[in-house]
């Protein structure tokens, strides 16, 4: 991943090849593909580590929901310029945005089933789950994007206000 980051941050991400990150880091293409099916199955299982870092957290000593929420402000303000290069090349730019969505709304599940101990969720609070991650997933593209000029706290607090009530339950127990 360290390889892969620092050649985004010198060239279009839709400009890497598996061999630019192999070289760059003196591993072999078998090795990379023994892990990844391509840089975009790379790029979504470092989002996934990162987001699952930061959700982990959650729950434990008074880390609460809108902690989460300044955590991955800071972090997504931290890698930008990486951030920007996959929302504009990778596959277009709904490619990025849509795996942002899917995985975020996969982790907020989790969460969510945490506190129903069952793994069906009601399928009213998950259309809120998936409203609530398009939009704040949106917002933060347009952030990043420079479209939204505010800080990463501030950002953070629009979307602590914008969860709706019924979900506020499970990620403020």
């Amino acid at each position: 991943m360290k390889s892969f980051q620092e050649l985004a941050l010198q060239k279009p991400i839709s400009k890497i090849t598996i061999t630019n990150i192999t070289d760059n880091c003196g591993l072999s293409q078998p090795t990379f593909y023994r892990y990844f099916k391509d840089k975009y199955d790379l790029i979504a299982w470092a989002y996934i580590t990162d987001a699952e870092s930061i959700m982990g957290k959650l729950g434990t000593d008074g880390y609460a929901w809108r902690d989460t929420l300044y955590d991955a402000m800071r972090y997504f303000d931290e890698r930008r310029s990486l951030a920007v290069n996959a929302l504009k090349h990778t596959s277009g730019r709904d490619a990025f945005v849509r795996q942002m969505e899917q995985i975020n709304v996969g982790l907020l599940c989790n969460e969510i089933r945490k506190t129903i101990m069952t793994e069906k969720i009601p399928d009213d609070i998950l259309d809120m789950v998936k409203i609530y991650c398009y939009g704040t997933v949106r917002i933060l593209c347009e952030w990043l994007t420079d479209h939204i000029p505010t800080t990463p706290e501030k950002l953070a607090e629009v979307m602590e206000k914008s969860l709706p009530e019924p979900l506020k339950v499970y990620l403020y127990p």
